[in-house]
């Protein structure tokens, strides 16, 4: 089955990957992280933090033609398992009916600043 790779116009290409990939009807998103489009971190707080992600989680999806409807799987990753409520909170906005499936942890992450990562396997026929 082809793949088809999806990076923003202006992605680094010093990072070695994709935005998404379309492998048939599935779509996976990397993990989006709370960064606006110069790659800055938007905040210290765990709440804008995790609206921002969801917004760069929607872009991703949309490059592959899929949208928050298509998720069935999230993998969400805190830099700290306290901030649960809160990014939960915030989760809760974006997927008020029938959430996906999702797996929550507790982690470092690669950058420091981030709070919070999230990744999105979505299921979208053509």
């Amino acid at each position: 089955m082809p793949r088809q790779t999806f990076n923003h116009e202006g992605s680094s290409p010093d990072v070695p990957l994709s935005v998404a990939i379309r492998a048939g009807d599935t779509v996976y998103i990397s993990g989006q992280v709370p960064t606006d489009a110069d790659g800055n971190i938007v905040s210290t707080d765990i709440s804008a933090q995790t609206e921002q992600v969801f917004k760069n989680c929607k872009a991703a999806l949309a490059l592959a033609g899929a949208s928050f409807d298509d998720v069935v799987k999230v993998n969400v990753y805190l830099t700290d398992v306290n901030y649960f409520a809160a990014m939960n909170e915030v989760y809760r906005t974006q997927f008020p009916d029938s959430p996906p499936a999702r797996t929550t942890v507790g982690t470092p992450l690669a950058r420091m600043g981030l709070l919070v990562e999230i990744d999105m396997i979505a299921y979208a026929p053509q």
